[in-house]
């Protein structure tokens, strides 16, 4: 079985999700809106059809914009939700971060929850 599939924003998402995962899950950063293209090329490279797919975005208009996109590409993902007061997730405490993960089973260091 392949590995999950986290899809964020940026650089600085992926570090802080790394942080408290211990799972195999692969990261990909969009960094912003997706041409279809690019879309097209990370579905395939990433074989994004056949895995559980996870979108964590920031609480902004960017990130709105980019799950509403994902969603309609992608409608078997499932959306990982920050809380709006941190607006960011490269900002959002690693607690917070490791209780929206493991919400969608995904397996996190303990010392975070």
């Amino acid at each position: 079985m392949l590995p999950k599939v986290i899809i964020v924003e940026g650089l600085t998402d992926k570090q802080q999700i790394k942080k408290v995962i211990t799972e195999d899950v692969t990261i990909i950063c969009t960094n912003g809106t997706l041409g279809i293209e690019r879309f097209d090329n990370m579905l395939e490279t990433y074989q994004l059809d056949d895995r559980d797919v996870y979108i964590m975005a920031d609480e902004d208009r960017a990130g709105w914009k980019l799950r509403k996109q994902l969603k309609r590409e992608l409608p078997h993902a499932e959306h990982i939700y920050i809380h709006p007061d941190y607006k960011e997730v490269a900002t959002t405490p690693l607690h917070e971060i490791a209780h929206a993960l493991v919400s969608k089973n995904i397996e996190v260091n303990p010392i975070f929850l």
